[in-house]
């Protein structure tokens, strides 16, 4: 799969240019730390044409996006990889765009494209893949491969103040399982804490049937989570991976953030990104 991204420009007269790019989803984050001026010019080096619908990318095959609202001042945008992605390098990535784009006001879309249509006031179910079921990733085990890089791609589940799985961060977010989720912990690997820096993670409570989850890239129909969980209070944390660490009794321990080096480094990378693009 190509990481396809879309860009939509939207003018001070309110109308939109939409743009695809085939692989635009790849360093999307560190392509916008240029700042308006700098991801404009590239933006507008892509392909576009008439906004046909079917230029709009769905939730599957949609790895990126940005929207730079020039009358609003408005900049909306998510990642599926890169910095902005990483626990480590979240908090920087997001501090360095707001310095790049000052003046402006930068949203994640944390639902993906539908987020962008829903700011042009266009039906987000245009982009809806509804048949696609769900994809699961697989349950890890602890001390494996899939753990040992700095940047996992892992989603933790805690489930009381007791439990503490790891699933691969490859397909559909765990909390798209809904409840079924509990089932399939059942006899599954458990860690008994997870200390990576994971991407994303749900905490269940199971005696007061509350849930909780988070995610740093996107997740389809991210506000219609509470569909999946009939009988049960469920809060979106969006990226406050902190709040499950405080309601997993010391279950979800990742490594300290260093915000200097995290600041460093997303600047490296973006220097590294902007000499190859």
């Amino acid at each position: 799969m190509a990481d396809r991204a879309n860009f939509v420009v939207v003018r001070e007269s309110g109308e939109y240019e939409l743009y695809l790019s085939r692989f635009g989803a790849v360093g999307i984050d560190l392509g916008l730390l240029a700042g308006p001026a700098g991801t404009l010019a590239m933006v507008r080096r892509l392909t576009t044409g008439p906004t046909a619908d079917d230029r709009w990318l769905d939730d599957v095959f949609c790895q990126g996006a940005a929207l730079l609202d020039l009358g609003r001042k408005v900049l909306l945008l998510f990642a599926g990889e890169g910095p902005s992605v990483s626990l480590r390098h979240r908090a920087a990535t997001l501090e360095l765009l707001r310095q790049a784009w000052a003046g402006w006001e930068v949203r994640w879309a944390y639902d993906g494209n539908a987020d962008l249509r829903t700011h042009l006031g266009l039906d987000p179910e245009h982009v809806r893949d509804r048949d696609r079921g769900t994809s699961a990733g697989a349950l890890l085990v602890p001390d494996g491969e899939d753990l040992a890089e700095p940047d996992p791609m892992a989603a933790v589940v805690t489930v009381g103040s007791d439990r503490c799985f790891v699933v691969a961060n490859t397909g559909d977010h765990p909390i798209r399982e809904g409840a079924a989720l509990l089932d399939r912990l059942v006899g599954a690997p458990e860690h008994g804490a997870c200390r990576v820096a994971a991407e994303a993670g749900v905490h269940v409570d199971p005696l007061r049937r509350r849930v909780g989850w988070w995610v740093l890239g996107s997740a389809a129909e991210a506000y219609e989570m509470p569909r999946r969980w009939p009988g049960w209070t469920v809060e979106f944390w969006e990226d406050r991976w902190e709040e499950h660490v405080r309601a997993a009794g010391g279950r979800f321990r990742p490594p300290a953030v260093d915000r200097e080096r995290a600041l460093a480094e997303v600047r490296a990378a973006a220097d590294a990104y902007r000499r190859t693009a």
